[in-house]
């Protein structure tokens, strides 16, 4: 079974456990993926729709994992026990749905080792949330696929980082590491706020104004964000 580049990388920063769960499961292509590798030594695939979760178990049962892959109707993580799965997997959704499963879900959240999620819009959101609520981002990455790029973010408990605005933004590692994907980002945004600009009056209507106002902060921002992955490539050659 061969897998898209954006579940490839969902699945590439899940690891070794017991038991995973993944929320929102659709065609059950992740516990599949992981269980064949060996790296979840089972799962419980979850759908809060019955359709997607039929087809799920239909591709357990052709891959014969249908003893190691459970599936379940859920809404977010309500079918799932405290303690029962290391690692929740939460990708394919807005960034909103993905907060609010996870504070719905905080009493089984208490019990879970990582958290592997892929927002598709307000990833600040998401990362704002795990800030406040006792998960550190240990890990991002960025992949592009059919002209779009993704963003997965693994999360372990431990201790407040006060990410700042930049950082909820773009990305606290994919900043240190200086993402080849997030630099050709930040480039082409720079380059579409600066045409933006160009083609505004430089006086204009109030609503104008406060627009042309919002473009020169998402262009400070931009370069602040650039500039920090300067700054780390310079600690790196030093």
């Amino acid at each position: 079974m061969q897998i898209s580049k954006r579940l490839q990388a969902v699945s590439d920063m899940v690891t070794s456990c017991d038991c995973l769960a993944d929320v929102g499961t659709d065609h059950g292509y992740i516990p599949i993926s992981l269980v064949r590798r060996g790296i979840a030594a089972r799962a419980v695939a979850m759908d809060v729709n019955q359709g997607p979760l039929n087809r799920a178990k239909e591709n357990i049962e052709a891959n014969g994992l249908s003893e190691r892959i459970e599936t379940r109707l859920s809404d977010g993580l309500s079918a799932l026990a405290p303690g029962e799965a290391q690692t929740i997997v939460i990708a394919g959704m807005g960034g909103p749905l993905a907060v609010e499963i996870l504070r719905k879900g905080s009493r089984v959240l208490k019990e879970c080792q990582s958290l592997v999620l892929q927002p598709q819009s307000e990833i600040w959101n998401v990362r704002r949330y795990l800030d406040e609520n006792g998960w550190r981002i240990q890990r991002e990455a960025m992949v592009q696929e059919e002209g779009k790029r993704y963003t997965v973010i693994l999360a372990v408990p431990g201790q407040k980082e006060g990410l700042d605005e930049t950082q909820l933004l773009y990305g606290p590692r994919l900043l240190e590491q200086k993402d080849p994907l997030l630099h050709r980002f930040l480039e082409e945004e720079k380059e579409k706020l600066g045409r933006l600009l160009e083609g505004m009056p430089k006086e204009g209507s109030e609503r104008t104004n406060a627009r042309r106002k919002e473009l020169l902060h998402l262009l400070e921002r931009n370069e602040g964000a650039r500039k920090r992955m300067e700054r780390e490539e310079e600690k790196r050659r030093n």
